[in-house]
């Protein structure tokens, strides 16, 4: 008999690689599909359970897998080859997310609480960095102006104010105008009273809501109408009544512009407000931790820059009104004096790496860093000094060198914050510096006196990391309700509070709570 003749090359090469199932290519010339022809009807590997649609081993661009030697033509595909595809990330997820998504979330082992929590943290971070941008202003936004003012001087400027609306313990502020994209913007003129040593440092920092931020500088004369307040009456330059009518010019000062606009320091806010911590001292006690709390964030800030304040004292703290958020229908209007301001850290010097050694003396380490208040290891005592200014409790230098003994002046209780700042200041001003907490450990008790959790938690369960977990969650829970039924309401847009009270549940764990609390309770 005549041997059968040979198979055609071209289909040895098909052979070599599985075509994907449907698929529809073929070689020019092939004959049309056989009925049971391996060629052209490869059986498809069994669906898994749940699978509903074609298996999506690989993309139809993907190169053929090749078969190995223990496989035949006819036998399916091992089940265990197919890679899923990747499941959405949980900061992705939003309400018109595809069902079939969502359906493989649900699938994985966090199940539908994990699901859950997992989007209420992606929220809440979307949340802060949107708050964060109406406090702020887009970043885009203000590198345009700084290239726009870049060589302008006061020639280019508005004075909109001779008279400044802010005096520092360092400098004068003067509010000015400035003509960018078709809009009249406000900002202030910074004029040093000394010579700015830290220019270099402020340029390079991050941006920062707790942080001055700069725009600009020249070194110009400055115009005639401003009047600078070290004499009274008498003008920044030009003659004057009793002077000669040419008087001698006078050098140029370094002048810098800054984005915002202080209204005041924080001397000033404590010293006109006996009144309103007298008739209502659970709301100026918590605007005083809302204030201690942005001061905090930005020397953590810094630290992480390895900087630091300049002089940290209430006279060099600058005090921002915020934009007035939109009222409810009610026209309802927050009493004056309870609005929180934004406090701004506007010197700042460069750590050295070189620090002292610690003195031998707990009561002499404790004394220079009280009366030396620009090394960084001092910016606890500094910040437990500041607790008891606010709350108006005499705390001079000299008062508090003269306790021999570790009792500190008593601080007065009239609100349920009261207690957690008196332990807070005791904790800072601690003689033993291997007792005293630390700025980021102030920060925490601070969020933790605000928000929670409180005491009475404890009252009816012991503590413990799952109860604080659980705590968190309903707690998250709640403040996204808050915001949306706020939002459906037509009532007061978030503000700076909203934001940092994001800033606190983005970021808490059940452990950190777990050892503020320790501390604090």
């Amino acid at each position: 008999d005549p041997l059968p003749p040979p198979l055609p090359k071209k289909q040895l090469q098909r052979a070599e690689s599985l075509p994907e199932p449907g698929s529809s290519h073929r070689c020019h010339g092939d004959p049309e599909p056989r009925a049971g022809s391996i060629l052209y009807s490869i059986p498809a590997p069994p669906l898994r359970q749940g699978q509903g649609g074609p298996p999506r081993d690989r993309p139809s661009w993907a190169p053929k897998k090749p078969l190995t030697k223990s496989q035949s033509l006819g036998e399916p595909l091992a089940p265990s080859s197919p890679q899923k595809a990747p499941s959405p990330s949980l900061k992705e997820l939003t309400f018109g997310t595809a069902d079939g998504e969502l359906g493989q979330l649900l699938e994985s082992p966090a199940g539908v609480c994990g699901v859950i929590l997992g989007c209420q943290e992606a929220s809440l971070a979307r949340l802060s960095a949107h708050m964060q941008e109406e406090l702020l202003g887009p970043e885009e936004r203000q590198q345009l102006l700084e290239a726009e003012l870049a060589g302008k001087r006061w020639a280019a400027l508005s004075v909109l104010d001779p008279q400044p609306c802010c005096q520092s313990g360092d400098a004068w502020y003067f509010r000015v105008g400035f003509t960018f994209e078709r809009s009249q913007l406000q900002f202030a003129a910074k004029v040093p009273k000394l010579c700015c040593s830290s220019l270099g440092v402020q340029s390079s920092l991050r941006t920062h809501c707790s942080i001055q931020r700069l725009l600009g500088r020249f070194t110009d004369r400055l115009p005639q109408e401003l009047v600078l307040p070290g004499i009274p009456g008498k003008q920044s330059q030009g003659p004057s009544r009793e002077e000669p009518a040419c008087p001698a010019p006078q050098p140029g000062l370094q002048v810098l512009l800054c984005a915002e606009v202080p209204q005041q320091t924080l001397a000033d806010f404590v010293k006109g407000s006996h009144i309103l911590h007298r008739t209502s001292p659970g709301h100026y006690e918590r605007l005083g931790c809302l204030l201690l709390l942005q001061l905090c964030m930005g020397l953590e800030h810094l630290r992480g820059q390895n900087l630091a304040q300049g002089d940290l004292c209430p006279e060099n703290l600058l005090l921002v009104q915020c934009p007035c958020p939109l009222q409810s229908q009610q026209g309802q209007k927050e009493p004056l004096g309870l609005s929180l301001p934004r406090l701004l850290i506007s010197s700042f010097f460069k750590v050295q790496e070189k620090q002292k050694p610690c003195s031998s003396s707990q009561e002499q380490d404790w004394s220079q860093g009280l009366a030396a208040p620009s090394p960084p290891a001092a910016a606890e005592l500094n910040v437990g000094r500041l607790i008891y200014q606010i709350l108006h409790v005499d705390i001079s230098l000299e008062n508090i060198l003269g306790f021999r003994s570790k009792r500190l002046p008593e601080i007065p209780l009239l609100s349920i914050y009261s207690a957690g700042l008196k332990r807070l200041a005791t904790l800072l001003l601690h003689r033993d510096p291997q007792e005293r907490v630390s700025i980021e450990q102030a920060r925490g008790i601070l969020q933790v006196l605000l928000w929670g959790p409180r005491q009475e938690l404890f009252a009816r369960s012991r503590k413990s990391l799952a109860l604080l977990r659980s705590w968190l969650q309903v707690k998250r829970a709640l403040l996204l309700l808050r915001f949306a039924e706020n939002s459906a309401g037509a009532r007061v847009s978030p503000g700076l509070e909203e934001w940092l009270c994001c800033q606190y549940f983005q970021g808490v764990t059940e452990h950190s709570l777990y050892q503020v609390t320790q501390v604090l309770y």
